[in-house]
């Protein structure tokens, strides 16, 4: 029986997987970095956080971007001892951006406050050793258009601290999500153009997310192959936003295209950041914690991505 055509694709990276593990093995004795981006555990303490992570052996954390004003978010010292006392790094912030701090918005006080936030996390991720920030182009819950120049505004706005990331050593990680949620930049290749608009060395790197890519890409891991070395951090969830092993997504072909790309180098992270389904991800970080529900979302998570991982490399 002929194949699907998505299966069809599917095999076609397998193949190259599995001849790249015959010809190249020592390739895969370097496994990919699993870290968790914590603003959807709510409004818990980050010792309570860091503790999780370190039970499931989770070394590396993406931390919410929660500098909205001066007096705001995590303070360095403070935030330094909490993870260095769970043996956990910062390898990221999640830059999170909402009609207040819109790139793309046709108001000139929510496109500034946009380029402030941008400024605080920059100082933020550099005393805090992390090497990204997530950007994403226009506010997330707003998924209908202010008009037909959001692209260029856009990319005007984020050009003002492009100079800023290069100088800092910081890489901006630019976000496609799904159209349900923004009103552009919804695909790796929306993110390309999208990057290439910009113009600046400082701005060349993509954070996807794999929740996203389901509505948005004919196939996932076809797709990663595409980001190539531009994609820097990779955001997971199973198909209904839920934790890893709770859904149908095709987990093995992403972890494949990942090593096929070469993402188990240093610097690149896979980070679960399961929030349930919804069109508006942000009261999550508003919400009061469920310990026990989160304890076991991120066990399983972990030990079900490792499961797979050591099954196709085993």
């Amino acid at each position: 029986m002929k194949k699907q055509n998505f299966e069809a694709k599917t095999e076609k990276i397998r193949a190259a997987f599995l001849d790249l593990k015959k010809k190249q093995p020592e390739i895969f004795k370097t496994r990919l970095n699993l870290s968790w981006s914590n603003w959807g555990f709510g409004m818990e303490p980050l010792s309570d956080s860091a503790a999780r992570l370190q039970k499931s052996g989770i070394k590396f954390i993406e931390l919410h971007g929660n500098h909205y004003g001066l007096d705001l978010g995590y303070k360095v010292a403070e935030t330094k001892k909490v993870l260095a006392d769970h043996g956990i790094e910062t390898a990221g912030i999640c830059g999170m951006f909402s009609p207040d701090n819109d790139l793309s918005s046709n108001r000139g006080i929510h496109r500034q406050a946009a380029v402030d936030y941008l400024k605080r996390e920059l100082e933020f991720t550099k005393q805090m050793g992390g090497s990204y920030i997530l950007v994403v182009p226009g506010a997330v819950g707003r998924p209908n258009a202010y008009d037909k120049s959001e692209f260029e505004r856009s990319v005007t706005t984020l050009q003002l601290v492009a100079d800023l990331f290069a100088k800092n050593k910081i890489k901006a990680a630019i976000e496609p999500i799904r159209s349900a949620e923004v009103s552009l930049v919804h695909t790796i290749a929306d993110a390309k153009k999208y990057i290439a608009a910009v113009g600046h060395p400082g701005i060349g790197h993509i954070n996807g997310d794999v929740y996203h890519m389901q509505s948005e890409e004919s196939h996932i891991a076809e797709a990663l192959l595409d980001a190539g070395d531009q994609l820097l951090n990779l955001h997971m969830a199973d198909s209904n936003r839920c934790a890893l092993g709770e859904g149908a997504m095709d987990l093995d072909a992403i972890i494949m295209a990942l090593y096929l790309i070469g993402f188990n180098a240093k610097g690149h992270y896979v980070t679960p950041e399961p929030l349930g389904p919804g069109g508006d991800p942000y009261p999550a970080m508003h919400g009061k914690p469920d310990k026990k529900l989160l304890d076991a979302m991120v066990s399983q998570t972990a030990r079900y991505f490792r499961e797979r991982e050591e099954a196709l490399l085993s």
